[in-house]
Parts: structure tokens; C-alpha cells; sequence
């Protein structure tokens, strides 16, 4: 065996390899989201919050599992039998993906001020309809859990909030907040807060469910989060522009990687197509 056919050799079965690693994963990534779907009790149970976004996640994660096992596939079996046009297919698809993330990277760049003022848009949106449908809480369950996780209550301050409810009519619910506002750390309660809509006890006396929808409200007064989430979300980013620009190069560094190995081998196999044949 000469040294170019041992080095494809080498390519092909690492190419095999990875790309088999990242069907199942895309695998368990497809599972994940469809155990969200069907069993929503049990993974609330698991999670420990059942304001995370359900529906939202459990499409996003099944999408992404079905995507990822295509595509790992493809690699695969390219790769395995040495079929040029599923190594073309696959360099194809990555190359896409490739240009798609760099023109969502200049776009956010480049449109950065239009795009926060959209996200500011939308936001303050979600609380002026926060659970006035009960048939569509998605986005007031998302908003719930960016609230929860960023340690803050609104876009710019809890009055946004204030408003929301003095324009809605009731006396009762004008200086109150969403439960996902409450700040369980500034208590001198030992127990974890957990946010669960059918435990509101955890809460203390204060805090009940509105007239409808199981809405969660605690007085403003108690201890909830001051800070806007508006300055919140750019002190993660702040906090966290390494992490998510490392991630960002070294996935692109990766597909570039895959790239480059799979039309090597694609170039470099013999340029006739009677190996076809024998997988018919």
C-alpha cells in the first residue's frame, strides 16, 4: 500500500468516525426533543422549572437532531464506501452552512442597532400580552425563563411591568410582578427557590396565582430583581464575548476542517464510477 492510498485510507475512517459520533448525538439531540413533546410532566420534574419554554425547545432541539444526523450521514456513508457524490453532497451542505453562519455574523454586525431595537420591540410585546392567551404561552414562558436565568424583572426596570397592569385595569395586580422576578437569593430562607406555578407556597403568603391562566404574581415591594434585563442581557454578553466567540471560531474551524478532508478524498479517489455498481 503506497503512502497516498494509506493517508486515504487514514482520512476515510476518521471521517467515518466523527461523523458517526455526530449522528448519535444528533440521535439524542432528536430523542431529547421528542421526550420534551410527548412527556412534558416528567421533563418539568427533571428540569425543576415549568416555565422553560417547552414547545419552543422541543421543535428547536428535534429540527436540530433531525439536521445534524442528515448531515452526519451523508459523511458517513460517503466516506465509508468512498461514493463521490455523497462526499460532494457533503462538502455541499457544510459549505452552506459555513456562508450562513458568516452572513448571520455580519448581519448582526452590521445591523446591530435595527436589531436591538427588534429584540426591545418584541420584548416589550411579550409583557403587554403576558398570559392573556391561555391557549398561547410560549413566548410569556420564554420571556418567564430569560427573566429567571438573568437575574432580572423587565426590559428596562420592574415598572414596565407596573404598567402592563395598570393599563389591564386591576387595582389588585398593579404592584405586582411575575414570579420568575423573584429574587430567592436576598431572602433568609435556607430552602432553594424553585419556581414551580402549582407551589406557590415557596413563595410565603405574599405571593399568589392571578384570576386566570395560573398567572404568578408577587407584591413589588417583596424582594425581586431591580435591575432591567436589558442591561443584564449586554452584561452576559460582556461577560461571556470570549466563551461564545471561542465556540463560534472553533465550530467554524471544525466545519472548515471536515471541509477540507472530505473533497480531498473526494478529489483524490479514482474518477470512475463502477464502485457505484456494487452498492445498487
Amino acid at each position: 500500500m503506497s503512502a497516498q492510498e494509506s493517508c486515504l485510507s487514514l482520512i476515510k475512517y476518521f471521517l467515518f468516525v466523527f461523523n458517526l459520533f455526530f449522528f448519535v448525538l444528533g440521535s439524542l439531540i432528536f430523542c431529547f426533543g421528542i421526550w420534551i413533546l410527548i412527556d412534558k410532566t416528567s421533563f418539568v420534574s427533571f428540569v425543576g422549572l415549568s416555565f422553560v419554554p417547552l414547545q419552543t425547545w422541543s421543535k428547536i432541539l428535534a429540527i436540530s437532531g433531525i439536521l445534524t444526523m442528515g448531515l452526519a450521514l451523508l459523511g458517513c456513508v460517503g466516506a465509508l464506501k468512498e461514493l463521490r457524490c455523497l462526499l460532494g453532497l457533503y462538502f455541499g451542505m457544510l459549505l452552506l452552512l459555513f456562508a450562513t453562519q458568516i452572513t448571520l455574523g455580519v448581519l448582526i454586525s452590521t445591523q446591530r442597532a435595527r436589531l436591538e431595537r427588534r429584540v426591545k420591540e418584541l420584548v416589550l410585546e411579550t409583557i403587554q400580552n403576558y398570559r392573556t392567551d391561555p391557549e398561547d404561552t410560549a413566548a410569556a414562558e420564554s420571556w418567564d425563563y430569560a427573566q429567571f436565568q438573568l437575574r432580572c424583572c423587565g426590559w428596562h426596570s420592574p415598572q414596565d411591568w407596573y404598567k402592563v397592569f395598570i393599563r389591564r385595569g386591576n387595582e389588585s395586580e398593579t404592584d405586582r410582578v411575575p414570579c420568575s422576578c423573584y429574587n430567592s437569593s436576598a431572602t433568609n430562607d435556607s430552602a432553594s427557590f424553585e419556581i414551580y406555578y402549582p407551589q406557590f407556597h415557596q413563595l410565603g403568603p405574599q405571593a399568589r396565582p392571578g384570576h386566570s391562566h395560573d398567572l404568578c404574581l408577587v407584591p413589588a415591594d417583596e424582594h425581586i430583581y431591580r435591575e432591567g434585563c436589558a442591561r443584564s442581557l449586554q452584561n452576559w454578553l460582556h461577560n461571556n464575548l470570549i466563551s461564545i466567540v471561542g465556540i463560534c471560531l472553533g465550530i467554524g474551524l471544525l466545519e472548515v476542517g471536515f471541509m477540507t478532508l472530505s473533497i480531498f478524498l473526494c478529489r483524490n479517489l479514482d474518477y470512475v464510477y463502477d464502485r457505484l455498481a456494487r452498492y445498487r
